[in-house]
């Protein structure tokens, strides 16, 4: 069987695989990203690289520091935060860009770190982005940052892969924004949840790097983990200048020659790779939608709504996901001549200072400046409700930003709809949520298809010296999707940092079920549904199980970062689809939160469940996450591999 662009990726920088081996989706690497970038987080990630003991940068050309996320803050505090980070930055010979330089993404795809075929991560969940260059962009969490710092490398579990064919050309005034938001809204079943998406089609070729920014972006909205376009020639045109811009101003991280070198062999999916789901899109059904309010994956079409004169009282044209030079455009068009409508505030922030700078040689920036909409520097600010014009209680946004959670851009109370720049600017000029220009109401034509992973061959895997072969125990079933932190270790709990061990034991599970500290057992497996762990990114809500002596979690599916925090501290989690499906279907007329199963052997070794006399397997946990578990977590690890251990 032939290999995706992601499993190729992942090979090309896996690190001690054996000669001609290739990884596929569900194997436990540990890879070498090209770069790891952090923002203001930075702060947080040095002190995960002391408390591990490391005190040199394994390779200084891997990290890259971009402050854009609190830059109106320019408290004492915030400004000594800063300067801290700086000041680590030249101590230790990285890259560091400060605030108003731009947006942490947009900095990395502009000053050439993100390249067609490289992987690299990033400690913000929008590191997505870096898959309009064709590249492996895909989020880590702290640990995985300080882990890199360290020791150059990290973890990583292949993931499932989505194979998103986009078909036909757009209609005018359709954007890559209205094309992502279509997506969530049309495939709202978490259909490609804690996957990596590969985008093909005859589609893609009318799309520019602008839109594609957009929609590889906000694919961390639909759920997955990464999402990849194809090295075609408007990407090759797009670093060819690229290039010229790094060679102008004296950082030639790659030149016209060395993007002719990349395209000749440019990575493609074999004929014969697997995915996991197959979807598609006609293009030319896309009109545009807004989502909302106060979710990502609700949307309603743009006519529909505009018949409704939803009133807005704030419109943003900011973020990672909008904001570039198209973007800027596009709005200054709609609003040249006009003034934003009595009432409503309407906040402007280029995604980078370049951008800014190109946009101001045009003319857009005055326009939208003329027309009175308030300009905010170069950064995440409102989006993620820091800084001038967050949303009071009672307010009303219509925003280009990739989220609209409750209480993200301002007080809880307030609602946010999601559009795309256009969509934003003539909502701001109408004073309601309004149309740019007249579209028919149709609906989007779209195809899924599920396709059954093949079976893996059947080998033992080797078990590291204090793993266990296997183990015994009773299932405890909790038949319910989507089980978030807060259930698992309630918020109550979270922040308080003297509890012990038995204490956090003790609190485990009570938001979900009131009953399980008195079902549950030393010893006991919990089986859940899909997408366990989700929310919060709290450790406690894996360190607690472990605390109380569950020996491991199986599900359907997981949140990515719970995930990484179980086995970050040590603690097992695997996919086992065809469990979960038995124990459904056993005990779908018991209706208890909390249902002692049959009990389960899991053979670690033959990757392989024996339940009621059937068996089910399950992606083999490779050396690299047995290690995480026998060191106790990956700081352990990352000690272990520090010069002079």
């Amino acid at each position: 069987m032939g290999q995706t662009v992601v499993e190729k990726l992942a090979t090309a920088h896996a690190v001690g695989l054996k000669p001609g081996e290739k990884v596929v989706s569900g194997d436990f690497i540990r890879i070498r990203p090209k770069h790891i970038m952090t923002h203001d987080n930075t702060s947080a990630v040095m002190s995960k690289f002391k408390s591990i003991g490391a005190a040199r940068v394994a390779d200084p050309r891997q990290p890259v520091f971009a402050i854009d996320h609190d830059i109106q803050n320019t408290t004492p505090d915030n400004l000594a935060k800063y300067a801290k980070i700086e000041a680590f930055a030249k101590q230790h010979g990285i890259d560091f860009y400060p605030a108003g330089t731009g947006i942490s993404h947009q900095v990395m795809v502009e000053y050439g770190y993100v390249t067609p075929g490289s992987m690299v991560v990033g400690s913000d969940s929008h590191s997505n982005l870096y898959g309009a260059a064709a590249a492996l962009g895909t989020p880590v969490v702290r640990t995985d940052a300080a882990a890199i710092w360290a020791t150059g490398q990290t973890w990583w579990q292949v993931p499932p892969v989505a194979r998103v064919t986009l078909s036909g050309e757009l209609r005018p005034g359709v954007v890559g924004k209205d094309v992502i938001i279509a997506l969530c809204g049309l495939f709202n079943h978490d259909e490609v949840l804690n996957m990596a998406i590969e985008f093909n089609g005859d589609g893609i070729a009318g799309m520019s790097m602008d839109q594609r920014m957009s929609i590889a972006n906000m694919t961390t909205e639909w759920g997955a983990l990464a999402g990849i376009f194809p090295f075609d020639t408007v990407l090759r045109d797009y670093l060819y200048g690229r290039a010229d811009f790094l060679v102008s101003r004296g950082t030639p991280r790659y030149n016209r020659a060395k993007v002719d070198e990349w395209y000749t062999h440019r990575t493609m999916a074999d004929s014969d790779a697997h995915y996991a789901i197959d979807l598609t899109l006609d293009l030319s059904t896309v009109i545009p939608h807004v989502s909302g309010p106060n979710h990502v994956k609700t949307m309603v079409a743009l006519p529909e709504i505009e018949a409704k004169k939803v009133q807005i009282h704030k419109a943003y044209l900011l973020s990672c996901v909008n904001a570039r030079f198209e973007d800027l455009a596009e709005a200054a068009q709609i609003v040249k001549g006009k003034k934003v409508a009595e009432g409503v505030k309407f906040y402007v922030a280029a995604a980078s200072a370049n951008i800014q700078k190109q946009a101001e040689e045009a003319g857009h920036w005055q326009s939208l400046s003329a027309a009175g909409a308030i300009m905010l520097p170069s950064g995440c600010g409102p989006c993620i409700g820091l800084g001038e014009g967050t949303l009071d209680a009672g307010e009303v946004g219509i925003s280009a930003t990739n989220r609209n959670f409750k209480g993200r851009m301002g007080h809880r109370d307030a609602q946010v709809y999601l559009g795309s720049p256009a969509v934003v600017a003539a909502s701001a000029i109408a004073g309601y949520i309004a149309s740019p220009t007249r579209f028919e109401n149709i609906t989007g034509q779209s195809t899924a298809v599920v396709h059954t992973a093949p079976p893996r061959p059947a080998k033992p895997v080797e078990i590291v010296a204090g793993f266990p072969a296997a183990i015994h125990g009773r299932a405890l079933w909790l038949p319910v999707d989507n089980l978030n932190t807060d259930g698992i270790y309630g918020g109550a709990f979270t922040y308080k940092d003297n509890l012990t061990r038995d204490e956090m034991a003790a609190a485990c599970m009570l938001n979900y079920d009131p009953n399980f500290q008195a079902i549950a057992v030393k010893g006991d497996i919990i089986v859940a549904g899909r997408n366990f762990g989700t929310g919060s990114s709290r450790e406690q809500a894996a360190t607690a199980l472990d605390y109380r002596g569950i020996q491991c979690v199986i599900a359907a599916s997981f949140n990515e970062t719970y995930k990484r925090n179980a086995f970050n501290n040590g603690f097992v989690v695997f996919e086992c689809p065809t469990l979960v499906d038995f124990l459904r279907e056993t005990f779908r007329d018991d209706k208890a939160p909390t249902i002692v199963g049959p009990t389960l052997d899991v053979d670690y070794q033959k990757s392989m469940i024996k339940c009621d006399g059937r068996d089910f397997p399950f992606s083999p946990l490779s050396t690299v996450a047995q290690e995480l578990v026998v060191a106790g977590g990956a700081e352990n690890v990352v000690k272990k591999q520090l010069p002079g251990t």
